[in-house]
């Protein structure tokens, strides 16, 4: 497909210029035109690559359906003495077999042998590792479905093409002076915007429907009660094929330590990275500004898990043996614990405060500054009482940022915080996260319905709660403070 798709687009860009020459060979006579020249040739590029262009995606996406169903349709019936262990299993081995045979040469493929053992050296030759299992009745099927998928790719290329010129045709056939060519463009421009920006939106209904679903499942299984208001997490990890719901699925040491483990963070980024802003944005002098800047952007740059590397074997151990000189003998503090993780986990989210305040400080009009040092006001008077209330508003979206940020972190946390499920009040000791368990619960090899496995799905939608919240609060608050300034 990927050859008809150049071909429609060159097809697009042959109608541009054509329309728009015609079009611009029609200025000048007895009627005005509506719509320049260049109008003209977009529309009639986009009758002939738009149509052409969405026939394509859906003849792609309905081919490949319609391919899968067939080839399971010709898949023998499944027993309990089938070699291939279920019918998904065996579609996807003739999955990877086709695409294996479309290696090898036209020669060999007429020659194909009848067993795959025979066919097995033919494809490892050509670089093609299959499993050892593959049946000898995939190979017909396997061939078979090569052949429809050829032809199939074969009648949507050439329906494309025949779309594109008709509609080539069509938009040149339609430059007349009066044509509304630009309202046309326009028209489809928006409604590209509007598509756009429903991707974003259709995204997040489609993450939390598939989200609810298994959480409705989960809840099913396990009472939401002791899912919500539960002090002890131990799901007590069931074998495979089992569904005993067993064990207990407490949600409060894991919101408590998730919740802890951001606060700790924010109150390390949040001061340095606002005075930093504050430093930047009014007391530096450029050439300063041009250094500071881009070496404190540096550490966003610094993946997570190196600063969970730097937690737990540098910061975790210094912090543990500086507590035990402290206090004469065992230390109070651990190498892996929430303060530990917090401390790692400010530093990292410095940048964010600092650079998206500098710029929302920067945009502070001028005028409120000369106004209140006209006044006789001083500079740090200034900053304190006109420039930082003035940009409250996108402060607490900085600050919300850093926090969403700080909640779905899980490399900093899985380092230097531990996987323990605690419920504490004292910093220095560990705990874990809601990241860090749907990470734990989604691994292994477990069975995909087992309430073992389910909990995340639960897990996950708690937390998209918990940022949902969190942002009507800020924008709560920068309603109430943008009126007061506006």
């Amino acid at each position: 497909m990927i050859y008809f798709l150049a071909i429609v687009l060159a097809i697009g860009v042959a109608a541009y210029i054509i329309g728009r020459g015609r079009a611009a060979a029609q200025t000048g006579g007895a009627q005005k035109q509506h719509s320049r020249p260049h109008y003209h040739g977009w529309w009639a590029f986009m009758l002939a690559a738009l149509p052409a262009l969405l026939l394509i995606i859906v003849w792609s996406v309905g081919s490949s359906l319609y391919m899968e169903r067939h080839v399971e349709a010709q898949l023998p019936e499944q027993t309990a003495d089938s070699p291939i262990a279920s019918r998904s299993l065996a579609l996807g081995m003739v999955k990877s077999l086709a695409n294996a045979l479309r290696r090898l040469d036209a020669q060999a493929l007429d020659n194909l042998p009848a067993t795959f053992a025979e066919l097995q050296p033919a494809l490892a030759a050509k670089g093609a590792a299959l499993a050892p299992d593959t049946q000898d009745y995939m190979i017909p099927i396997a061939t078979e479905a090569n052949s429809t998928s050829d032809t199939l790719r074969l009648t949507g290329g050439v329906l494309a093409l025949a779309l594109a010129l008709g509609g080539a045709a069509l938009g040149i056939r339609s430059i007349q002076p009066r044509a509304r060519a630009r309202n046309n463009v326009e028209r489809v421009v928006l409604w590209g915007l509007l598509g756009s920006s429903m991707i974003a939106i259709l995204t997040t209904v489609g993450i939390v429907l598939s989200m609810l679903f298994e959480t409705f499942h989960f809840f099913s299984v396990v009472p939401p009660a002791g899912f919500f208001f539960g002090t002890v997490w131990d799901p007590r990890f069931a074998a495979a094929g089992a569904t005993d719901s067993a064990g207990q699925f407490g949600l409060i040491p894991l919101l408590a330590g998730t919740l802890y483990i951001a606060l700790v963070a924010l109150l390390v980024a949040v001061p340095v990275g606002l005075m930093s802003a504050v430093y930047m944005a009014e007391y530096a002098s450029r050439s300063v500004r041009s250094v500071v800047k881009p070496a404190l952007e540096l550490l966003a740059g610094i993946p997570t898990i190196v600063y969970g590397i730097f937690a737990l074997v540098t910061l975790g151990p210094f912090l543990r043996d500086l507590s035990a000189a402290l206090a004469g003998g065992s230390p109070f503090i651990q190498a892996q614990s929430i303060f530990t993780a917090g401390f790692v986990m400010g530093i990292m989210l410095i940048p964010v405060v600092s650079s998206l305040s500098d710029d929302i400080i920067t945009a502070v009009p001028r005028a409120m500054r000369d106004g209140s040092l006209g006044l006789g006001a001083t500079r740090s008077e200034t900053i304190k009482r006109v420039i930082l209330p003035a940009a409250l508003p996108g402060i607490v979206g900085a600050i919300l940022l850093t926090a969403s940020r700080a909640i779905g972190e899980t490399m900093i946390v899985v380092l230097a915080a531990g996987v323990a499920a605690n419920l504490t009040l004292n910093p220095f000791e560990a705990m874990t996260t809601i990241t860090v368990k749907i990470v734990n619960q989604l691994t292994g090899d477990l069975e995909f319905n087992s309430p073992q496995t389910l909990v995340a799905f639960a897990l996950g939608i708690t937390l998209f709660a918990v940022t949902l919240v969190m942002n009507i609060v800020a924008l709560y608050i920068v309603r109430k403070y943008r009126e007061q300034y506006e």
